[in-house]
């Protein structure tokens, strides 16, 4: 037998929000949204709520904004509201061991990897870009590690050679929700216990997903094309793989990759060298493989087909030149 849980629920974006939306039309109760304080966005540099905080407020939700935990009335103002349990996906502010143990059946959270592998700030991000064939969410129970709790309920889904970051979210936006309503189904029974039913992370298996940075963008083409092809679909939405053009006024032109694929290609050119440039793309050589670019955007332009690109601006791609134009 199980009854309602009351919910204390913490997140910031739009895969955060999804989660939320699966809890206000489940049995459960929610008593608190918590959201990082608002931030300038725009031109204007207007305070704009985040997604998880609009939600709240269409649905008239109380919503907390703390900058941290530090202040004993932050902690008090949360143990006010006696939930059962806090549900944390993607929040973005680290919680204290004293906000863990508040709720009666403490923090769980929403993790984008089959844990213990990819712990840390980028695990769909890393997944792509090393290889990995599944990935999946994790349903764990916090503890003041890093992405270390015990694990309450693991679901998976394949990556498919096309998937990109982007679609690999979406794709987790709709399995997380369903596999935190289980988990809250599970810790709404009477006889649920945590130590008992929630397994224990392996540590000689965790890896670690580094934050993306910037300067992973410009590729390396003295990579394989295989390596090359799963940081392009990596980086999408950000921050985009790209090379540099410079012309031969030193001009340079930041060129991001939206889609490429890579191809088993037994050319005797050095890495980064054009061995083609047509409709069906720009064949660049690599250390092993080439890599043919198929939709490039060009500085203060929309994304477009190679096709289209290369009806302005051919000389730029020219079959023996190096991708990156005189450097």
């Amino acid at each position: 037998m199980s009854t309602p849980l009351n919910i204390i629920f913490a997140g910031t974006p739009d895969f955060a929000a999804k989660h939320l939306a699966a809890l206000i039309q489940s049995e459960h109760n929610i008593v608190a949204v918590y959201c990082p304080p608002d931030k300038p966005a725009g031109r204007g540099k207007k305070l704009t709520a985040c997604a998880t905080k609009q939600l709240a407020m269409e649905h008239n939700l109380p919503v907390e904004q703390p900058i941290n935990f530090k202040e004993t009335d932050s902690q008090e103002i949360l143990a006010q509201y006696n939930a059962d349990v806090m549900v944390v996906v993607a929040y973005g502010l680290l919680l204290p061991e004293v906000i863990l143990n508040t709720p009666k059946l403490g923090c769980i959270n929403v993790h984008g990897s089959l844990l213990p592998k990819w712990r840390g700030a980028a695990p769909i991000q890393r997944s792509v870009e090393a290889g990995d064939v599944i990935t999946g969410v994790t349903i764990m129970q916090m503890d003041k590690g890093l992405d270390t709790g015990a694990m309450l309920l693991k679901a998976e889904c394949a990556i498919e050679d096309n998937d990109t970051s982007a679609t690999i979210y979406e794709k987790l936006a709709v399995l997380g929700p369903e596999a935190l309503l289980d988990t809250l189904a599970m810790m709404a029974k009477a006889d649920f216990n945590s130590k008992e039913q929630a397994q224990v992370q392996d540590n000689e298996l965790a890896t670690y997903a580094q934050k993306l940075d910037k300067a992973e963008a410009e590729l390396n083409w003295q990579l394989n094309a295989q390596q090359l092809s799963r940081k392009v679909r990596a980086y999408i939405p950000w921050p985009v793989a790209q090379f540099t053009y410079q012309e031969a006024n030193g001009k340079q032109h930041r060129i991001r990759i939206w889609q490429a694929k890579a191809e088993d290609n037994k050319h005797n050119q050095a890495a980064g060298t054009i061995l083609s440039a047509d409709k069906t793309g720009i064949l660049v050589a690599t250390s092993s493989g080439a890599l043919r670019l198929l939709e490039l955007q060009l500085p203060g332009k929309k994304p477009l087909a190679v096709a289209d690109i290369l009806n302005g601006r051919a000389d730029w791609f020219v079959a023996g030149q190096h991708i990156n134009g005189v450097s």
